[in-house]
């Protein structure tokens, strides 16, 4: 896992692409809002946000 934030880092520092870092950000925070939202007595409030 480790090693693949590594190469990630490097291609957007070396190919000048950080704009795809809010985007990878917005991907992770909506992943673990569903993974979170999956089985947690949270769940209802999660889903009246969507």
């Amino acid at each position: 896992m480790l090693s693949i934030i590594r190469e990630l880092a490097s291609y957007m520092t070396a190919r000048k692409k950080w704009w795809l870092l809010p985007i990878i950000m917005v991907l992770l925070v909506f992943g673990g809002l569903l993974i979170l939202a999956k089985g947690s007595a949270i769940a209802p409030f999660i889903y009246t946000v969507f």
